[in-house]
């Protein structure tokens, strides 16, 4: 934690840079847009399956827009695209509290959200930290990912109080406000130290890039570290979506559920500083092999546990994972492909987590409209989890990458 401490206090500019990105894509990500699904449920008066398949639909679309700008955070200059990250951001938020008025206004909304919330500031604070330190990787990006915790603490009271006082409308226009005035304050910030750092002197064409990308795909290490990506998107979306409904079939107290996000918070809080302790000192890749078997086991208390105390346990298991996720996800890319081209691989990457997160709501929400009973739907949850954590244990036979990758 000393070390943690010191790195912070000599490297406080370029890690509250990258910190402020995870924390800003709360906007986007599925735990805060959950909060908008009852009310837009009955403005629209959809099924779950068919606001899932909507949901779906606008992540799918944000995830094939993702692989084609991932790229530009290796060339263009960081403040530029940061801006314009968060100016359609806001524009998306702005969207949202109109999208009564037509559908079309909501597919824009999620869309934008899902793309420069959940996609590119997420993509833009990891890369940037992955490429700027190389010793110090963990620390750096376990301090990034401590943005979401934040998020996750913070977001939801004060959406729900905006909510409960004003409406559903005045907290997504207010949100697209909080993103100008900080789209303004970075106009004012030195971000010339991450331009420097780029590898890349232009942008790759689109032959290029497909290129590029055809080659990452035949690549085996490609599927071993993508699958446990895809598997934890897949089944944390689908469980945060649904999550209320979930706890109204158990017969949960919803009040005393959200209380128990305080404990989901913590954890994922002090995993993530610990998994860059450890990511720094035992490396990436020993992390990866293990790190979903928490989140695994979480999901068989959520399913066989009646008392609201699975919940509990559910939560904490799953602050775990996540809280190490943060971490190790692209600790691992860089350990195994190098960081002269890391937008580029991480944006794939990011593609294919994208996508996880549009499928998981459309298959649950389609298992549930036609039957299936909560248990065995996290059952065959924590199944696919299991096979992608067996999947991603081949990582321990990849050797570290030390040099930069060629594609």
């Amino acid at each position: 934690m000393k070390d943690l401490l010191g790195f912070l206090n000599t490297n406080r500019k370029p890690v509250a840079f990258a910190w402020s990105m995870t924390f800003l894509s709360s906007f986007g990500q599925t735990f805060l847009l959950s909060l908008y699904v009852p009310e837009l449920l009955r403005i629209f008066e959809m099924s779950k399956a068919g606001f899932g398949s909507v949901y779906a639909l606008c992540t799918i679309t944000a995830s094939v827009i993702m692989l084609t700008i991932g790229h530009t955070i290796d060339h263009k200059p960081v403040k530029k695209i940061t801006t314009l990250v968060l100016l359609a951001l806001a524009i998306s938020c702005f969207f949202l509290g109109y999208s009564g008025w037509h559908i079309a206004f909501l597919f824009i909304a999620f869309t934008g959200l899902r793309l420069n919330g959940q996609g590119m500031l997420t993509h833009i604070g990891f890369t940037l930290m992955s490429r700027y330190y190389d010793r110090d990787r963990g620390k750096a990006l376990s301090l990034t990912s401590l943005g979401f915790s934040v998020g996750e603490a913070v977001f939801p009271l004060i959406i729900s109080a905006v909510f409960l006082h004003y409406g559903f409308r005045v907290a997504a226009v207010g949100s697209g406000v909080m993103l100008i005035c900080y789209a303004i304050m970075v106009q004012f910030m030195d971000l010339r130290g991450f331009d420097r750092q780029q590898a890349q002197a232009r942008g790759l064409s689109w032959r290029e890039l497909g290129k590029a990308f055809g080659r990452l795909i035949r690549d085996k290490r490609f599927f071993i570290i993508v699958s446990p990506s895809f598997a934890l998107g897949f089944i944390s979306t689908a469980i945060f979506f649904y999550q209320y409904v979930f706890a109204e079939e158990k017969g949960w107290s919803l009040t005393l559920y959200a209380s128990f996000f305080t404990a989901y918070a913590i954890t994922r809080f002090l995993l993530s500083v610990a998994g860059g302790i450890w990511v720094d000192r035992y490396g990436a890749r020993k992390l990866f092999a293990f790190y979903l078997f928490p989140m695994s086991a979480g999901l068989l208390f959520l399913a066989f546990v009646d008392h609201i105390l699975g919940a509990l346990v559910f939560l904490i298991l799953c602050g775990i994972t996540m809280g190490i996720a943060g971490t190790v996800k692209t600790a691992v890319i860089a350990e195994v492909y190098g960081t002269s081209m890391m937008g580029t691989i991480r944006s794939l990457f990011t593609m294919f987590m994208v996508l996880s997160t549009a499928l998981g709501p459309l298959v649950v929400g389609a298992l549930l409209d036609n039957g299936l009973p909560f248990v065995w739907a996290v059952f065959l949850l924590f199944c696919l989890m299991v096979l992608a954590q067996l999947n991603a244990m081949r990582i321990l036979k990849v050797p570290r990458k030390r040099e930069s990758v060629t594609l």
